[in-house]
């Protein structure tokens, strides 16, 4: 079954990380990045999320297209240090460089530098992408339903788990959860942000989530800016909150922390 359509927006973002992956490459040539991989061993991911607390991925984000600038963040490790010691079950970090002011060069120092796994967040959309954030450091990797259609679902997928990274599979409705559980999947994010929108629903979450079979790990994305949030969350069944924007911008050792108290 094929996608539904991309907004205009989101195919320049696809676009944008597309032609910036391929300029890296360009200059650093295609061996290289495959030597920085073959160097990496990557965590195993799902025993970071195990236990009855709700587990937190927390977020390094300096933009966002819909909220414009957030944060200068200008030492990302110091950021992702907090968010180790406080808690968080892994760290997202976003390399997009147009909408979101992201750096591959974030993912590589952090990744370096925390004993806890690294999200790369992109717009991944070929298999290099996945090699870059094997070879700069992340165990998991973000495939989003909505840009991808089911053959590049099912190679980037299993590209990914070739490569001994997890994958976080992003869905927005009911239609690409099924897509997406053509793959043994894991972890599987819902995200109550419409990407070709930018509006949230927040109620999107109960509703999808009990679709999901046992075992997988459920990841409710946006619309956490509160513990109240996170309960509301964790009350719908989710298993773990994708938080950015509250960190950045608020105490992100306190929300972590009050996060990691909601029980089963």
């Amino acid at each position: 079954m094929a996608q539904n359509p991309k907004s205009k927006l989101l195919a320049g973002l696809y676009d944008s990380a597309l032609k910036n992956t391929r300029k890296r490459i360009d200059e650093a040539g295609l061996d290289r990045l495959r030597f920085l991989a073959q160097s990496q061993k990557p965590l195993e991911v799902s025993s970071f999320f195990d236990g009855p607390e709700l587990s937190v991925i927390a977020e390094i984000k300096r933009a966002s297209p819909s909220r414009g600038h957030l944060a200068d963040i200008e030492d990302p490790v110091a950021l992702a240090r907090i968010y180790e010691n406080a808690g968080a079950s892994a760290i997202s970090v976003l390399t997009e460089e147009t909408g979101f002011n992201g750096s591959i060069g974030d993912l590589e120092q952090v990744s370096g530098e925390v004993s806890i796994p690294t999200l790369r967040k992109d717009f991944i959309s070929i298999t290099e992408q996945i090699l870059e954030a094997k070879a700069f450091g992340a165990s998991m990797v973000l495939l989003i339903m909505l840009g991808l259609d089911d053959d590049q679902y099912k190679e980037l997928f299993d590209y990914a788990k070739n490569q001994g990274l997890e994958v976080l599979v992003e869905t927005h409705s009911e239609h690409e959860i099924e897509r997406a559980m053509a793959r043994e999947v894991n972890l599987l994010g819902i995200n109550t942000r419409n990407l070709n929108t930018f509006e949230t629903d927040i109620t999107l979450f109960e509703k999808l989530a009990s679709q999901l079979p046992d075992g997988v790990i459920r990841v409710a994305e946006s619309s956490v800016k509160s513990i109240e949030d996170a309960q509301n969350y964790r009350s719908a069944g989710a298993d773990a909150v994708l938080v950015g924007e509250a960190l950045v911008t608020g105490d992100a050792k306190s929300l972590i922390e009050g996060f990691r108290q909601l029980h089963k």
